[in-house]
């Protein structure tokens, strides 16, 4: 088991096999480094892959503090720092990817070489004059908005902190996945997002939900590979309009008969390590 101690006091899980250039691997909301097994067991032959539990996740502490996605990316920062990580592949799955722009925005690129961003759009919500920007655009209206009002979103989390709370909580992940997946596998992720308390769970998907991150996105200069989902909850057009303001970046939409829904990795994890695989190279 290995483990990293922040400045703060809050003792981090992460995985770390194989060897050769760094792939790092963050997951989103409520899961953990084990909603990333077969990525790690199927990369490791290639890369050093290693899989942070961010706070409040997996197998990391569960403070009292810290669930911002400010406070994420700089125990993300720590955590590169003390263990010397350089020339990183990284990659952020939904709210992952957040962390990782936030890590860009705060931190700089020097410790990056790569980014991988899996399903997160630049905003949840649009902001002041978010429809005005955009419309000109060829995808207008897709610049940000994952089609969520920022009621739904506050009734989420209260809900998330009610008597029905894990049930809420259920129904949320589940359509993060398309009818193909097996009753294991949805039992499979359940466990693995139950082991964020659900109070901490509300105050992070909050914070997640009003970031905007639509300033930064056209500043980032490193290579990046950019995955959506055809059937995800997170409309694919987000996906383009992110390839359309990073010079270069990539794009790869997961149909809806291949597992392309947000946890596509793990629906499709034989085509998903493919890509990596080859992007990261």
């Amino acid at each position: 088991m290995a483990t990293f101690l922040t400045g703060d006091g809050v003792e981090l899980y992460y995985e770390d096999a194989g060897q050769g250039p760094v792939l790092l691997l963050l997951h989103g909301w409520s899961f953990s480094s084990a909603a990333f097994r077969v990525q790690i067991d199927g990369l490791q032959s290639r890369y050093r892959v290693i899989a942070l539990d961010m706070r409040g996740h997996g197998r990391s502490a569960k403070p009292d503090h810290g669930y911002r996605i400010a406070r994420l990316a700089a125990d993300l920062n720590e955590f590169m720092a003390g263990l010397n990580l350089t020339d990183v592949r990284a990659l952020g799955h939904s709210m992952g990817a957040e962390v990782l722009w936030a890590f860009w925005d705060l931190f700089g690129p020097a410790r990056l070489a790569k980014l991988i961003t899996v399903d997160q759009p630049a905003a949840l919500f649009a902001g002041p004059g978010g429809d005005e920007e955009d419309s000109a655009s060829t995808h207008a209206g897709a610049h940000s908005s994952a089609g969520v009002a920022p009621e739904t979103f506050v009734a989420l989390a209260r809900d998330l902190l009610g008597p029905d709370g894990a049930a809420v909580r259920e129904g949320f992940l589940a359509t993060m996945v398309t009818g193909a997946i097996s009753d294991a596998q949805k039992r499979a992720l359940m466990t693995i997002a139950a082991q964020l308390p659900r109070s901490y769970a509300a105050r992070l998907l909050l914070d997640a939900g009003c970031q905007d991150w639509r300033d930064v996105i056209p500043r980032l200069d490193l290579p990046t590979l950019i995955v959506g989902g055809r059937a995800s909850q997170v409309p694919w057009q987000t996906q383009v309009w992110l390839q359309e303001q990073i010079p270069g970046a990539r794009l790869e939409i997961f149909e809806e008969n291949e597992g392309g829904a947000h946890l596509m990795f793990f629906e499709a994890p034989e085509k998903f390590n493919a890509l990596v695989a080859d992007f990261a190279a």
